[in-house]
């Protein structure tokens, strides 16, 4: 669960309404320019013409890992943590959203190459610890003439040469490149999808259809190049896989949300999001999952877990003020986990201005020690979400 659909909302229908046909690639440098263009954009379709997610359905794989391009928002999200041959830490992003502008029953077959009723937007964002730096930038394409698009098999996304591509069963190849840094890695699935809520239907809210469509990959061993400037780092390390789908909005009372994917040295995972409220109380929709090194699922409700904010770190960019450390904890697991960024700046500014960055963890599991990384993302500090989708 993150701010992704909030950003192809804003992003994509700028898009739309200035009828533009090219890519667009923006960093942090960029946001007041493009925040300034969005202001007074009125958001097309009626999301009541889409599909949505009403309840749990079967999640049939390959197939799901294709466009459901009945659903207005889809993104296929990838994090990872990397280490160089001489232990250099690097973190990544790299998203990939789908937006549908005209519900199913309005579209037609166009004429043009260039019509379309999809619209795509990617995220790429580098962590680089050692050189304590952090880029972030956002591109747009229209899903006509080639420019972006998604199909299940063989499984492949792409806005230009920004491309997610099946190489081999369980095996992903991911390449990007924007400003001097660039990534091109291939990740290999070990644990298969892990179907987050019930059997994949991850319920955001009290109305209905206020859900997603959600499964993890949460264990991909990587192996590749990162590049920065003109030096190829040869890495290896972690990735983490995420793909939602729906038609949905954030209630009226939601302002952001606290998503975590934690990988630790056991073989274990931890997938927790809390969706925060504007009176600050914790919205009850809120869950957690947790997969053993065996795959053996945990399913945890609001009340099964705790994060405790211990720091707090206010963007120069932004202004926005975010947590900056934590401690997490599953009383059923006798799990604690101590967390903190590798880098206090890792904020996004681009269609929206959010933080989400490479952080390092270390607790106890059961009284034996663990450590690993993993990825957070917050949304609402810069900006409260609410009423916004």
């Amino acid at each position: 669960m993150t701010a992704k659909r909030r950003l192809v909302i804003i992003g994509l229908l700028v898009l739309v309404s200035a009828a533009a046909v090219a890519a667009v690639v923006r960093t942090r440098r960029d946001a007041p320019q493009l925040q300034a263009r969005v202001q007074g954009v009125v958001e097309a379709a009626d999301s009541s013409s889409f599909a949505r997610a009403t309840g749990p359905q079967p999640l049939n794989f390959p197939a799901d890992y294709g466009p459901h391009p009945d659903y207005q928002t889809e993104w296929w999200y990838y994090t990872g943590n990397l280490a160089g041959e001489d232990g250099r830490h690097f973190g990544y992003q790299f998203t990939l959203f789908r937006r549908a502008v005209e519900p199913p029953a309005e579209r037609h077959l166009r004429q043009s190459d260039w019509g379309a009723d999809q619209i795509y937007m990617g995220h790429f964002a580098l962590t680089d610890v050692a050189g304590e730096r952090y880029e972030a930038f956002e591109r747009f394409a229209r899903g006509a003439a080639g420019l972006a698009g998604a199909q299940a098999e063989p499984y492949g996304v792409w806005l230009e040469d920004w491309q997610v591509e099946e190489t081999a069963p369980g095996v992903t190849r991911l390449r990007a490149a924007a400003g001097d840094v660039s990534i091109d890695l291939n990740l290999t699935d070990t644990k298969g999808p892990v179907l987050q809520g019930d059997r994949g239907y991850s319920q955001k809210g009290p109305d209905p259809g206020n859900a997603s469509y959600y499964y993890s990959l949460t264990r991909l061993a990587t192996d590749g190049t990162i590049s920065v400037g003109q030096t190829a780092f040869p890495v290896t390390g972690l990735s983490w896989k995420d793909h939602e789908y729906s038609t949905s909005a954030l209630a009226p009372d939601q302002v952001g949300w606290d998503w975590f994917a934690i990988q630790l040295d056991d073989g274990s995972e931890l997938k927790a999001f809390q969706i925060r409220k504007a009176d600050g109380s914790i919205d009850p929709f809120s869950a957690a999952s947790f997969v053993d090194a065996d795959g053996t699922i945990t399913r945890l409700g609001r009340d099964d877990f705790q994060i405790e904010v211990n720091d707090t770190w206010r963007s120069p960019h932004s202004g926005g003020e975010y947590p900056a450390r934590w401690t997490v904890t599953v009383p059923s697991l006798d799990l604690t986990l101590e967390i903190e960024p590798w880098l206090a700046d890792q904020e996004l500014n681009v269609s929206y201005a959010y933080w989400e960055g490479a952080v390092k963890v270390t607790g106890t599991r059961a009284g034996q020690a663990v450590s690993g990384n993993g990825y957070v993302e917050m949304t609402g500090y810069a900006g409260s979400m609410q009423g916004q989708f």
